[in-house]
């Protein structure tokens, strides 16, 4: 277990994280107990820090940490002890460690992981589920009726899974229907259910109901095998926008309009449509000279491009009546779907993921379109820095409900660009830095959580 200047050290590397939480700590306020809340229920986190006595300094381009030591550190504890007994539904009990840093007093706390049986805990003034908690990113978000699907695992119950009103078998597109057939052929043509009859087919993979008196689609069944017109009828925001931006900023000339394609369609051939259109309108690029943060390929990988999609379709929140977004800049392609990552955003990548969609994710990876289950992310990135380019950056945006994916096309960097780099020559930098610098340049903004998806191989090595 860390020391309280081992925490500290960590956070002028890296600032704050998932596990690392700095607070001026002159009262134990709401804002402290929020984080040990969300700190005991994250799934996987395995809990988290928090520094008292410190405080952060924005002075330079690159924030750092100063201790500024706590008063009353004796109250401070005995508060903090009383209110995580008594605020909860459940006790927390924290460890509390007095430490001497720089001569000043700091308090280090650490909040474990509660057991699965136990979560969510949360304020009992407030209920469920917006009196809990989640740590995401380095911030604390309310849970939301999603989060609970992650605590109770409810997944026989899932969304995707249930009927849609109005919905019947005349709204089924047999040239979905037949497609599913191909693309599960070409990855087991002994598949036991490509013997099924239509009906029975769409039973067996969760997408139909049928009662007494009639059948109804499912929203899985509604949206991977539902034709154009029950789609627009019954779910008019389940629609992919592509939109061509002029220049590298939303709007940046509001005398230039913007162009946006509409796209909906069962999902198997929507995922076709998105990545023609897109990859249709990407330039050539040239190459640059040799360097570390450089491009040393042209194209982007269309792999990379198509898992994205898959990903947008495949785990959005259908809930939510907003389509998925595909913004095309000139420097750069974001892909925003409603939704946040039901996985944090620090394991997006590793193996095992949490699905929103069970249903309509079974179909994806059983007919190959989707990776293997929790590696897509993986592979982009692995992709991405084949090609000699900056890997794809997520922000899952969990008090928006909103997932984004960027995908910059550093390939296509001119002469003007390099020499805006060059002007911080004299600052010293390293590579980490420079390579968040053109992402600001590129994006316009950069959060801890980027950053460190940037540079994941020197932030592993500090974690």
């Amino acid at each position: 277990m860390d020391n309280a200047s081992e925490l500290i050290e960590k956070l002028n590397l890296a600032d704050e994280t998932s596990r690392i939480e700095a607070k001026r700590g002159s009262a134990i306020d709401r804002s402290i107990l929020e984080t040990i809340c969300a700190y005991a229920n994250e799934p996987g986190l395995g809990g988290g820090y928090i520094v008292l006595g410190v405080e952060r300094e924005d002075t330079s381009l690159f924030s750092s940490y100063k201790v500024v030591g706590l008063e009353n550190i004796d109250k401070l504890q005995l508060d903090l002890a009383t209110q995580c007994a008594a605020s909860f539904n459940l006790p927390i009990r924290p460890e509390i460690e007095a430490e001497l840093v720089a001569g000043k007093n700091v308090m280090k706390i650490f909040v474990g992981e509660l057991p699965d049986a136990q979560k969510p805990v949360y304020f009992k003034n407030e209920g469920l589920p917006r009196g809990a908690y989640r740590r995401i990113g380095s911030s604390d978000q309310r849970c939301t009726e999603d989060d609970l699907i992650i605590f109770y695992n409810n997944h026989n119950e899932s969304f995707d899974n249930s009927p849609v009103s109005g919905s019947s078998w005349e709204d089924v597109d047999e040239a979905a229907l037949s497609l599913y057939r191909s693309l599960r052929a070409n990855v087991n043509p002994y598949a036991e259910e490509l013997s099924y009859g239509d009906e029975e087919l769409l039973m067996a993979l969760g997408c139909l109901h049928k009662g007494r008196n009639n059948v109804r689609l499912t929203y899985a069944g509604l949206l991977v095998f539902g034709n154009r017109q029950a789609q627009r009828r019954l779910l008019p925001a389940a629609r992919v926008d592509y939109i061509r931006v002029p220049g590298n900023e939303w709007i940046s000339d509001p005398e230039t309009r913007f162009t946006t394609v509409d796209m909906r369609g069962p999902l198997l051939s929507l995922v076709a449509r998105a990545h023609s259109a897109i990859a249709d309108d990407l330039p050539r690029g040239f190459l640059l000279p040799e360097g570390e943060i450089q491009a040393s390929s042209i194209g982007l990988p269309g792999r990379v491009l198509r898992e994205a999609i898959v990903n947008s379709l495949m785990h959005r929140s259908y809930r939510v009546n907003q389509p998925i977004q595909i913004i095309r800049y000139g420097n750069r392609i974001e892909i925003r779907n409603p939704g946040f990552s039901l996985k944090p955003e620090e394991q997006l990548g590793e193996p095992g993921s949490q699905q929103r969609n069970p249903y309509i994710a079974a179909i994806f990876h059983e007919t190959n379109l989707a990776e293997t289950k929790g590696s897509g992310i993986r592979t982009m990135r692995k992709l991405m820095e084949l090609a000699g380019m900056v890997p794809p950056t997520f922000e899952s945006d969990h008090s928006n409900n909103q997932f984004t994916a960027r995908l910059l096309l550093h390939h296509f960097l001119n002469e003007e660009d390099l020499t805006w780099l060059s002007r911080f020559d004299t600052m010293g930098l390293n590579d980490s830095q420079k390579r968040a610098l053109i992402f600001v340049r590129e994006a316009g903004a950069i959060d801890n959580a980027t950053y460190r998806q940037l540079n994941a191989r020197i932030y592993l090595r500090l974690a």
